[in-house]
């Protein structure tokens, strides 16, 4: 005759049996979802990137709810996204990669597409050899361009884009859209009355120089002081940084060749 056992479910051994089945079933749910979920979150995440283009270039607001949609069809209409040669400042030939979905920070971190940055002041440590300029367009004519920019701010590295005149030489617009510096203090980066502010300042002084810097106090108005931004009040790391990193992205390091080309009028 068989002899069927009973099974403890108060004793210690069935607990942690139990205990490791339901880790094992959990951890593989959230494995398959992260999978599952991953081209989403990348979709969502080159949305949201894109929307701050367009804020920065004018065509959208802060905060506007955009549907995918919707800023697929400002892309097709006025903007074209190209990959540039940082050293040289050459647009390279479109279709070679595709501008729009190249992941900067990944290839700044990966040592083939990226070189050492030279010593700096944004705490910037590496340097991607190609990077993306957007083109803002009207009727087949450039108005502005669109160029990312980044640096170490109080807490970490801050992103955002700046838009440009087609000299370069005007700021038409700014916004940062990835930072921790801290909220009421740094964080009015992102604040839209500040970001404002840099509309119809000069990205550089009379010597060609990256000189655009945010003020210690009030800088008034563009026509009085065209390379003065409104200083964060308490915030003077994140001020200082704003500033450097700015700077950095378009001088000789930067996108400074690129945007040497544009004045030229060879950049495309």
């Amino acid at each position: 005759m068989s002899e069927t056992r009973a099974v403890n479910i108060n004793s210690t051994g069935y607990t942690i049996r139990f205990a490791l089945v339901v880790c094992l079933v959990c951890a593989a749910l959230v494995s398959v979802s992260a999978v599952l979920l991953q081209p989403r979150q990348k979709a969502n995440a080159l949305l949201y990137m894109e929307k701050n283009v367009l804020v920065a270039a004018s065509l959208a607001e802060p905060g506007e709810a955009l549907s995918i949609a919707e800023v697929e069809d400002i892309f097709a209409r006025q903007i074209e996204a190209r990959l540039v040669d940082l050293t040289t400042g050459e647009v390279l030939p479109a279709g070679a990669r595709d501008a729009r979905r190249f992941d900067q920070r990944a290839a700044r971190n990966d040592p083939a597409e990226s070189r050492v940055a030279p010593p700096n002041d944004a705490g910037i440590r590496r340097l991607p050899k190609e990077a993306v300029v957007y083109f803002v367009k009207t009727g087949g004519t450039v108005n502005q361009v669109v160029i990312p920019v980044e640096g170490l701010g109080m807490w970490g590295t801050i992103y955002g884009f700046m838009a440009l005149s087609p000299d370069a030489k005007t700021i038409l617009g700014l916004t940062f859209y990835d930072h921790r510096e801290t909220p009421g203090l740094g964080g009015e980066i992102s604040n839209p009355d500040w970001l404002s502010l840099w509309r119809g300042r000069m990205a550089y002084d009379e010597a060609g120089k990256a000189a655009i810097a945010v003020a210690k106090g009030p800088a008034g108005p563009p026509a009085d002081d065209p390379l003065r931004v409104d200083g964060l009040s308490g915030a003077t790391v994140t001020s200082n940084a704003v500033t450097e990193l700015v700077q950095f992205w378009l001088d000789e390091n930067g996108y400074g060749p690129f945007l040497q080309r544009l004045r030229n009028g060879d950049a495309l």
